[in-house]
């Protein structure tokens, strides 16, 4: 079965590297960032403000755009990308992480999850196949196969039956694909924290040569050092020639560390998350908005950024917008943020082109980013 995706490898810096993805709606620059916009959008930003800032791919969720509004309404109107605006490459989590965050609503069985949706009360039941169905019918570049992800700690025994469960998944999604052409399929490295079953479950998703690869399972809660071990162990079994992608990771340390154990592709809700609370990154350190000493600052937010809003607010703008509860605000703090991961990956291609003495150094910066901010 032919693929519609493809990845070419640039350069190297010990395990970091840069690469092209190339999928059906174009090119995206590895290591990348995808933006997260779970309900088909990225919020309070449009597509043009997106492409602005250097996002090549945004991510939906399957979960959530099959509760509503439907993915037959969203075929009908043409797909995702003509639904939302977005011209660009999508990929979509498949549903699994919802095992885990709304375990207390749902019903794990063989066939599939059964689910009690917080939006509406109503139950529903997605499988493997339906996972499949929907994501091709929103025509989405990049699907993912629908795993179990469960929680941590979890003891060996659950664990091993989890990551087998999602080996029998995964080969009903590959079954039940109908449009390979259109949207690829991306298989997900579960195996929880012990090394044995993780490299074990690699190797064995590795032999079904899919369209490229994620390591799961993570950013559930695990210490740090946790997350980066599982990155740094899982990308070696995985091939050299498909990207390497790491669900829900993360802050930008997180970030600039797993580039360096081998992983291409990120997505997280934290910048725009922490933008709506008014917690910002910038070159100087993590900047909360609310604090009194910005009330009559005239500067903006970060003197290394020039986005629209840098360039445009100060400081004691910006404060005054967030305590007043303007809808501007979250808005042009997420441009920063956004503008401030996009830079982080553009920085990221050019110091793993540079070489390994150029990623040394940005590691530095990126661990002065998450202190408290510092004129």
């Amino acid at each position: 079965m032919s693929s519609c995706l493809s990845f070419s490898l640039l350069a190297t810096a010990g395990r970091a590297r840069t690469g092209v993805l190339r999928t059906p709606h174009g090119d995206v620059p590895t290591p990348a960032f995808m933006p997260v916009g779970t309900y088909g959008t990225v919020k309070g930003i449009t597509p043009p403000e997106l492409r602005e800032l250097g996002a090549s791919a945004v991510l939906a969720n399957t979960y959530h755009l099959w509760v509503r509004p439907g993915h037959r309404e969203v075929e009908e109107l043409g797909g995702l990308h003509s639904f939302m605006g977005w011209s660009g490459p999508i990929l979509t989590d498949s549903g699994g992480f919802q095992v885990f965050s709304l375990s207390e609503y749902a019903k794990v069985t063989e066939q599939g999850v059964r689910f009690r949706a917080p939006l509406d009360g109503e139950y529903r039941k997605l499988t493997p196949e339906l996972c499949v169905e929907v994501q091709e019918a929103l025509g989405v570049d990049m699907a993912m196969a629908f795993d179990e992800c469960i929680e941590w700690p979890a003891d060996r025994d659950r664990v091993a039956r989890s990551t087998e469960r999602t080996t029998r998944w995964l080969q009903r999604c590959m079954a039940h694909r109908q449009r390979p052409e259109r949207t690829a399929l991306l298989g997900i490295v579960q195996g929880g924290f012990y090394d044995d079953l993780r490299i074990a479950h690699a190797q064995e998703i590795v032999e079904l040569d899919l369209d490229a690869y994620a390591i799961g399972g993570i950013s559930v809660g695990e210490p740090r050092d946790q997350m980066l071990a599982m990155a740094e162990l899982t990308t070696p079994h995985l091939p050299v020639d498909k990207v390497r992608y790491l669900m829900g990771v993360g802050h930008p340390l997180d970030i600039v560390d797993a580039v360096t154990r081998g992983v291409d592709l990120f997505d997280c809700v934290l910048p725009t998350r922490n933008a709506r609370f008014g917690q910002l990154y910038t070159s100087r350190g993590r900047l909360n908005i609310k604090n009194a000493r910005f009330r009559v600052d005239p500067r903006g937010l970060d003197p290394d950024c020039t986005c629209y809003t840098c360039r445009s607010f100060s400081r004691a703008y910006l404060r005054h917008l967030f305590l007043s509860n303007e809808i501007l605000a979250p808005r042009l703090l997420t441009l920063h943020n956004l503008s401030f991961y996009q830079r982080l990956m553009a920085r990221l291609r050019d110091a793993v082109n540079s070489g390994e003495q150029e990623l040394a150094a940005l590691r530095i910066e990126a661990v002065r980013w998450m202190r408290p901010y510092e004129d």
